[in-house]
């Protein structure tokens, strides 16, 4: 056994292999103060690759001479997954995906009320219009298109479908619902996407951004609805508060939902610190799946329980996805965890040692540094040794 969750959980009968496209190297990098070389971003995206995602978006080539290149580099990796990269509706911007040699294009266009008053300063039609026009061109020189609705989540069912209808008739590959505010709730969002799915055919895709902290909840949403793919970052990166964090969709979808799409998790970690690493941006100890305190435990009920069987207090084994377990001792302690690692470990103890033993993690100064598991046995003799129990 590998995962072990709620009994509850609505395992769909038709569960559905969706694919996974990254956006570490595009939106990630938009995370203010992040700029990776194209070394890292190679690096970045030789990992991605051996984890087994479909697609990776290696950025905004058109932005700088620079950024063109660093997408270069990554199309011209030889990896299985796909390279794609983020264009506006322009030609320009089309033009430079094409000299980096992408697999395909993120052509991204909102038809917001709000977006198309104050940002573009246009109307309806004519955003169609240019949206149109770079699908085609896209199209005629042999990219995979993604047509992507920034602002979707704020926008009218009239204007999305206007603009999706439009896509679709100039075969875009693949429509994208962008909840660029990261302002829908989990209903909502389900709502939308079996709305879209019941009036358009194409794939369909899904970019959350996490400013209520719903980004994945509502990735997942938009699974349960139909979507064909999910956008994800490692470590949650991104602009503002960040977008769904992969390592958390992909391991909702596998001991939740049920979903294997056959990566090779086991690398998840080391692709999180590596991320991590080069972006300068620490992980959270308490992160969902890559934080140190993810498989780590204190409290003596806990470390009692879990030495006896793991899925007391865990739902996955640590090492699905790089992770180790990790118990540790101190003022929460408990007698029946310490006895409990001390038996196996072959320590042999009496109880009055181990009362002792207790009594003086109980009494450690609160600034101590817990007492990780494979320091206890020293921790115990030391102990024993100053009280008089043992030479």
């Amino acid at each position: 056994m590998r995962y072990f969750t709620s009994p509850y959980n609505f395992i769909q009968p038709d569960v559905r292999r969706v694919k996974i496209y990254d956006t570490t190297l595009r939106d990630g990098e938009q995370t203010p103060g992040v700029k990776f070389s194209k070394e890292q971003k190679v690096a970045i995206a030789r990992k991605l690759d051996e984890l087994g995602v479909h697609s990776i978006e290696a950025g905004f080539p058109v932005i700088s001479q620079y950024d063109e290149d660093a997408v270069r580099a990554v199309a011209s990796s030889r990896l299985g997954a796909q390279v794609i990269c983020l264009c506006r509706s322009k030609q320009k911007d089309i033009d430079a995906a094409l000299r980096a040699d992408v697999d395909g294009v993120i052509v991204f266009l909102s038809v917001s009320d709000l977006h198309l008053k104050y940002k573009l300063h246009t109307d309806l039609q004519s955003s169609v219009k240019m949206a149109s026009e770079a699908i085609e061109y896209a199209k005629a020189h042999g990219l995979f298109v993604q047509l992507s609705a920034e602002d979707a989540t704020r926008t009218s069912l009239e204007n999305l479908f206007a603009l999706f209808k439009a896509a679709e008739e100039r075969k875009a590959d693949r429509l994208g619902i962008a909840d660029t505010t990261g302002c829908i709730r989990p209903e909502g969002m389900k709502y939308l996407v079996e709305r879209v799915r019941k009036n358009f055919s194409t794939e369909l895709s899904v970019h959350c951004h996490d400013d209520f902290g719903l980004a994945v909840a509502n990735s997942l949403a938009a699974y349960e609805a139909g979507i064909d793919a999910i956008s994800v970052t490692v470590n949650g990166l991104g602009e503002r508060c960040g977008n769904a964090a992969l390592e958390e969709v992909v391991m909702a979808l596998y001991a939740l939902y049920g979903v294997d799409l056959g990566f090779k998790t086991e690398v998840i970690q080391e692709l999180s610190d590596m991320v991590s690493r080069f972006s300068g941006v620490p992980i959270p100890i308490n992160k969902a799946i890559v934080g140190s305190n993810a498989f780590r435990h204190e409290s003596g009920i806990h470390v009692a329980a879990v030495i006896k069987c793991p899925f007391t207090y865990e739902s996955y084994e640590p090492q699905i996805v790089g992770q180790t377990r990790r118990l540790t001792f101190g003022r929460h302690s408990g007698t029946e965890g310490v006895r409990e690692k001390l038996k196996a470990c072959n320590f042999e103890i009496s109880e009055n040692e181990l009362a002792e033993v207790i009594k003086t993690l109980k009494h450690l100064p609160v600034d101590s540094k817990p007492i990780d598991n494979g320091e206890l046995c020293d921790f115990v003799s030391r102990v024993l040794r100053e009280k008089g129990f043992r030479k």
